[in-house]
């Protein structure tokens, strides 16, 4: 079978590669999503030969010869071409053989054939190679049957798969992850290999276990990989949280729901509104502290009081151990789990406007981000109650449009800040000050004051007065900084 590849780039890579007497050929991802017809901007090439002198001499060909980046310890090298408006990235690396130690996930790299290469490849997907030299250009190389996989939506190891797995464990990982992102099934022995070598996944570093499964949460349906890290046993030995979620209780004929398929659930329906990452992991995380905060009652039955705030305080150490970012990212995540279900009280009550304010204050711009989270947590079977918590929903967004446009409440700060209360009773830091301050803030937030400066000044003075205190400037210093007797 002949491939008609498009870029301009490999009919060059031939023609060098026909220079130095190399075989050269597109191989790996670039190959598949060809077929799948997905977009890919990353081109690897592998040479029977040195991959770092085709990519230099394929560099130097080029106009504006782009820096080439050589990484001699595993025999690679890449650079990044403009084309279309797409910046791609051509990786080289010499064909190799690799074999194993079963106690290191390091391979013993030695040059080798396209064959060679091509049995150490993941997944048949994975291992079609097509020739970019001149008299073959175009030839699909493919002797484990890829594109018969591809037709059938199958993901398979080239060779015996508990081999395959425990070689490179992360292979496991990123059965997974493509079963995911591209939908196929992970073929049966396959599956059980993974499921036999799963605790092997314990030699890969974290950072390597957390990028697959960054990717899985990015895939058009994250359920699907969510479940396949359960299945094959692999979720519970890299994040026991989440897997601990899975599973009912029953006392006195009252169960709780499945928190694990719940939240698998929720992540499907933000997926489906949303791209963002950390949103995602907002969903993940939302109900991660209910297996810590699950009670049984007599007359309540299955309750999970504070599980919002315990969740929450288990986020910095979740993403700790996971090697997720320690930054504001976190923090969004925190503050996302930690108001998940604000919306859902408020709906479900009386939607007064001082409820809203202060839901405005402390979600500030992330406030959409939370009411889509809020609304994809309705995972109710009950078409009824579905249709009244949207409604309720929709009650609550038009109140935070509207008390916006009024109030200007979002990311608000006190009008009076703290510094001017000190100034102002002439204080050293002191609690009385942030009681004072605390009171305009809950003033506004309550609509009981406007959200302004002067008004807030006078309530200052008359909170001052009433705690003992003596005013130095009883104006504003911004409009009259003359010192009052």
């Amino acid at each position: 079978m002949d491939v008609a590849l498009k870029h301009p780039i490999y009919p060059i890579i031939g023609r060098v590669a026909d220079s130095m007497g190399l075989e050269a050929y597109a191989v790996g991802g670039v190959v598949r999503d060809y077929f799948l017809q997905r977009p890919c901007s990353d081109i690897d090439v592998v040479c029977v030969g040195s991959g770092i002198a085709l990519a230099e001499a394929v560099a130097a060909q080029l106009p504006h010869p782009p820096e080439v980046h050589v990484y001699r310890n595993f025999g690679t090298a890449q650079f990044h071409y403009h084309h279309d408006g797409v910046m791609w990235e051509i990786e080289f690396v010499g064909a190799r053989r690799e074999s194993y130690q079963h106690d290191s996930r390091k391979p013993i790299v030695e040059d080798g054939t396209l064959e060679d290469d091509q049995n150490r490849r993941d997944f048949t997907v994975n291992a079609m190679a097509v020739c970019l030299n001149a008299g073959r250009y175009g030839e699909l190389v493919d002797p484990f049957g890829g594109i018969r996989d591809l037709n059938d939506g199958i993901l398979r190891t080239p060779l015996e798969p508990g081999v395959t797995f425990s070689d490179d464990p992360l292979r496991m990982m990123r059965a997974v992850r493509f079963a995911s992102q591209l939908g196929f099934r992970i073929e049966d022995s396959t599956f059980q290999a993974i499921c036999d070598n799963a605790e092997r996944i314990k030699i890969v570093s974290q950072e390597r276990i957390t990028t697959e499964l960054n990717k899985i949460l990015l895939s058009p349906r994250p359920s699907v990989g969510l479940r396949l890290l359960q299945r094959t046993g692999l979720l519970p030995l890299f994040f026991p949280e989440l897997s601990k979620l899975r599973g009912v209780e029953t006392i006195n004929g009252r169960s709780h729901k499945d928190n694990f398929y719940h939240t698998l659930e929720v992540v499907d329906n933000v997926a489906a509104k949303s791209d963002d990452l950390w949103l995602r992991w907002a969903a993940l995380l939302h109900d991660i502290g209910k297996p810590a905060t699950k009670h049984y009652d007599d007359k309540l039955g299955w309750t999970f009081h504070g599980h919002e705030a315990k969740g929450a305080h288990m986020v910095k150490r979740i993403f700790a151990r996971l090697r997720l970012p320690l930054d504001a990212k976190m923090k969004y995540v925190e503050k996302l789990v930690m108001l998940h279900l604000r919306p859902i009280v408020i709906s479900e009550d009386v939607v007064t406007d001082s409820a809203v304010r202060r839901l405005l204050f402390e979600a500030g711009d992330d406030i959409d981000d939370l009411m889509l989270l809020c609304e994809a947590d309705i995972t109710s079977k009950q078409e009824e109650k579905k249709k009244r918590f949207r409604e309720n929903y929709q009650l609550v967004r038009q109140k935070l449009v509207e008390l916006e446009e009024k109030d200007r409440i979002r990311n608000f700060q006190p009008p009076v800040s703290g510094d001017d209360i000190m100034r102002a009773f002439n204080l050293e830091p002191c609690a009385t000050i942030g009681i004072i301050k605390d009171a305009i803030k809950d003033a506004i937030l309550d609509g009981t004051i406007a959200n302004n400066r002067s008004v807030a000044w006078q309530m200052m003075l008359d909170m001052g007065k009433e705690l003992g205190l003596t005013a130095v400037y009883t104006e504003d210093p911004k409009t009259s900084e003359a010192p009052q007797s």
